[in-house]
């Protein structure tokens, strides 16, 4: 028997079988970072829509309960009913720190609505009211830029 067709027949083996292991966890690796980035995305479309949420329900029941007593307390329940505060942590502990921090800026916006909404001293389409909307509308608007940058990597 020839030493070198065994040899080589044995080389081959070993190349296509390293080949296709590699090829293997390659694939695995790129399945891998799908599945961690739609799971990323869909936390983050979930956290902007809790916290839309929240901002309609709190900004119905002030609508609903102005000038009423029961204003404040409809407001933080509409608020905590929302289901952003969970909806967050999920996003804190799954986001980079860089995203974090900006998903937070959005979470201290709607607390400020909170505050603004119970105290019920302002109307709902005054200068103060408008100026709540646009900085929340930043900080949303800084939140899905960042979310994107995230996907995006």
């Amino acid at each position: 028997m020839n030493w070198t067709t065994l040899a080589g027949t044995a080389l081959g083996a070993l190349i296509g079988v390293g080949s296709t292991l590699l090829a293997d966890r390659v694939r695995w690796r790129r399945d891998a970072g799908e599945r961690n980035r739609q799971e990323r995305r869909d936390i983050y479309v979930g956290c902007l829509t809790k916290y839309r949420l929240a901002y309609e329900a709190m900004h119905s029941a002030a609508t609903v309960h102005r000038g009423q007593h029961t204003l404040d307390a409809a407001v933080r329940e509409a608020f905590r009913a929302s289901g952003c505060d969970e909806v967050r942590e999920s996003a804190l502990i799954c986001a980079p720190q860089e995203l974090s921090d900006v998903l937070e800026d959005v979470y201290v916006t709607l607390r400020e609505f909170q505050e603004f909404f119970a105290a019920g001293d302002q109307p709902l389409d005054s200068p103060e009211f408008q100026e709540h909307r646009l900085k929340h509308g930043k900080a949303i608007w800084a939140a899905r830029a960042a979310m994107r940058a995230d996907l995006d990597r």
